[in-house]
């Protein structure tokens, strides 16, 4: 741990140095640099996850990719970088007069250093919670900033494509920031892959900040390759009569720890968490999704749903935590697992801490084989076996697929997920 240490210590400074950051910014990395080693990992119940390595060395240069384009005419407003390069970036020039952003996190250091001052792991996440958080503050190599101003509501999507540079050993460290002012309206839609051999880290993380009367719609495609040992991290904070709406799509085929979380900070406020992951072969996947109720009469919804094969195991973790205080508050939460293995593992485990009285709280979960009944009946309609599954398996994931932004976006997790199952 001392050699990586020394090695983050050279390449924080040469980093830093490289993109001009401001000397606030550096300091902030130099803090969390050194809380690395005396923090503690992140938390996933009934999934043991602290032997991988998910610190890893990185180099002091910054090493540039060669990012792919895009056909402009097929997105209205996206964002695409590879590793530590951004490529093609186009916002409407209607929104762009209106005070929307959208650049990479560099830039928006340059250009808007105040605005990140103010909202960067200051509210929504604090590089003092655990040591895969710090490692992000401290060694984060690229990242992205979006800004919505109050009253200003976006009908397009936003669309960020991040790929991992896997042709150079060198971790992804990645942050998105989000901001969304008073009364405004927002949908981003982010997809997460890898390109190249290398074995590498990837660790990710998005920050929200919801402000009063504000919607935002985050849906999340992720695809990284086997040799990608992820830490996603998705966090929001959300103000009064706010609503935040996760759809989430874990289609990874590494080693993955998910850890996403709304904070209902404000009266009012709202989450809606869906999430869906399939594992494959001896991929090994650990999920919390958390609501934490702290404002009165605040609602949170989590359904989670997952399926295994193979040898691989899969652990969904919901947790519903109301705060004393948040009187009239309601979590409710749904985590399903379907087995299309008896060698695999899976579990479902609902998690409700109530420090309240006055307030509605539920669960349900299960963990059980493809229904027979339903394949009988697609059968019986001159279906073949494998065509009824996945039938069956698509109306199980329903609910996600049902909730990405665009039709585009629905028909690409279909496919998805149809890849996952045919080639695992």
């Amino acid at each position: 741990m001392s050699v990586i240490k020394t090695n983050l210590e050279q390449s924080l400074q040469s980093i830093s140095q490289q993109h001009q950051e401001p000397a606030w910014f550096l300091q902030q990395r130099q803090a969390a640099l050194k809380l690395i080693s005396q923090l503690s990992w992140p938390v996933i119940p009934q999934f043991h996850f602290h032997d991988w390595p998910l610190i890893a060395p990185m180099d002091s240069q910054i090493c540039t990719s060669d990012v792919p384009k895009v056909d402009p005419a097929n997105l209205d407003n996206f964002i695409i970088q590879k590793g530590q390069s951004t490529g093609q970036v186009q916002l409407n020039p209607e929104l762009q007069a209106q005070g929307v952003i959208v650049t990479d996190i560099f830039t928006a250091l340059r250009t808007y250093p105040q605005l990140l001052r103010k909202y960067y792991f200051t509210s929504a996440l604090r590089p003092d919670e655990d040591k895969l958080i710090s490692y992000n503050c401290a060694l984060m190599n690229n990242g992205i900033f979006i800004y919505i101003p109050e009253n200003v509501h976006l009908s397009e999507t936003i669309t960020v494509k991040i790929i991992q540079d896997n042709t150079f050993k060198e971790p992804l460290v990645h942050h998105l920031l989000l901001v969304a002012g008073s009364r405004s309206q927002v949908s981003v839609m982010t997809q997460l892959s890898s390109q190249g051999d290398q074995t590498n880290v990837a660790n990710c993380v998005v920050e929200i900040i919801a402000q009063e009367y504000s919607r935002v719609h985050f849906a999340a495609i992720d695809e990284l390759a086997m040799n990608t040992r992820a830490y996603l991290n998705r966090r929001a904070v959300v103000a009064d009569q706010a609503q935040v709406e996760w759809s989430i799509g874990m289609m990874n085929d590494g080693p993955t720890v998910g850890d996403f979380a709304s904070e209902l900070n404000g009266r009012e406020s709202q989450s809606d968490a869906q999430v869906i992951a399939i594992s494959t072969g001896q991929q090994r996947v650990g999920v919390n999704t958390r609501v934490v109720n702290r404002g009165q009469q605040t609602v949170g919804n989590i359904v989670q749903r997952g399926i295994l094969l193979d040898q691989s195991q899969l652990t969904f973790n919901g947790i519903g935590h109301i705060i004393h205080g948040a009187h009239g508050a309601n979590a409710e939460q749904e985590n399903r697992v379907l087995m299309l293995s008896d060698q695999a593992r899976g579990d479902a485990n609902p998690i409700l801490l109530i420090d309240e009285n006055d307030v509605l709280a539920g669960h349900a979960a299960s963990i059980g084989q493809v229904d027979q009944e339903q394949m009988y009946y697609l059968m019986s309609r001159g279906i073949d076996a494998q065509t009824a599954q996945n039938l069956v398996i698509r109306g199980f994931l329903g609910p996600v697929i049902a909730g990405m932004p665009n039709n585009q976006m629905r028909q690409q997790l279909i496919a998805t997920v149809e890849r996952k199952l045919i080639h695992g």
